[in-house]
């Protein structure tokens, strides 16, 4: 996985979190699902980076 795509992911979670509280402290119950749905997002898009980074190293391990 890319520092940009990590960095990237971070990010969509850290506002998907953002997005979650504030709809707790407003009572927008629709805030916090949208931001609870951004961070599965970005928890999926990381475990599908880290699966690709496995296969690499996999590859990799192969060739030597």
């Amino acid at each position: 996985m890319s520092i940009g795509d990590k960095a990237k992911n971070k990010a969509e979670e850290a506002a998907g979190k953002g997005k979650e509280t504030t709809g707790k402290a407003t009572g927008n119950r629709d805030l916090e699902a949208e931001g609870k749905k951004d961070q599965t997002a970005a928890h999926t898009k990381q475990a599908g980076e880290k699966v690709k980074d496995a296969g690499r190293e996999i590859k990799d391990g192969l060739k030597s």
